[in-house]
């Protein structure tokens, strides 16, 4: 089994499970206990502000909380971007730049704190359900580039993702929003 933590994994056209049609996942873990991801685009309506007062400012635009997958939806994970010289224990590195921070703490408590997202619920497969849905061909496991996770326009993530990509999966830039227009 080869790891997905600090991937991308993105839905294939084919995948029609509402939770998951046309997201695109940053992996935080995956061995063979199981995987555990966030849905980078899927934004709410609740905004930062009334829900997490004091990480208001810190967090990258839009600021508002985003869906993160289906499980456990009144638990929280947020993501940051720190400089990585400035980095301290307040901050679990997943990828580069890019890892895990804990919201009881004051946003000033990170050293280094750059870019900030907040998702409510992530996605988690139990041991070999991720492999069998890969195997199914309903993800593409590809690479993260450190803005995914922060976009200012989430709802084109899955398209943009797609047009940095070589070879047939950069048609995929093309697949319409809305099948039923095509």
């Amino acid at each position: 089994m080869e790891s997905t933590r600090g991937k991308l994994l993105v839905a294939a056209p084919s995948l029609s499970d509402p939770n998951f049609r046309q997201t695109v996942l940053m992996m935080l873990e995956h061995s063979g206990e199981g995987a555990l991801g966030v849905v980078l685009n899927r934004p709410s309506e609740l905004t930062v502000s009334s829900a997490i007062g004091d990480w208001a400012t810190a967090v990258s635009k839009p600021r508002v909380v985003f869906v993160g997958g289906p499980v456990s939806q009144s638990s929280v994970i947020a993501l940051a971007s720190v400089a990585l010289d400035d980095a301290d224990e307040n901050w679990s590195q997943v990828m580069g730049r890019i890892g895990t921070v804990d919201l009881e703490l004051d946003p000033g408590e990170i050293g280094g704190l750059d870019e900030v997202r907040i998702f409510a619920g992530y996605a988690a497969w139990a041991p070999g359900q991720l492999e069998a849905e890969l195997a199914e061909d309903a993800w593409f496991v590809l690479e993260l580039d450190g803005s995914d996770p922060f976009s200012e326009d989430p709802q084109e993530l899955w398209w943009q993702v797609f047009a940095r990509q070589q070879g047939d999966l950069r048609q995929l830039r093309l697949y319409p929003r809305n099948p039923a227009d095509n």
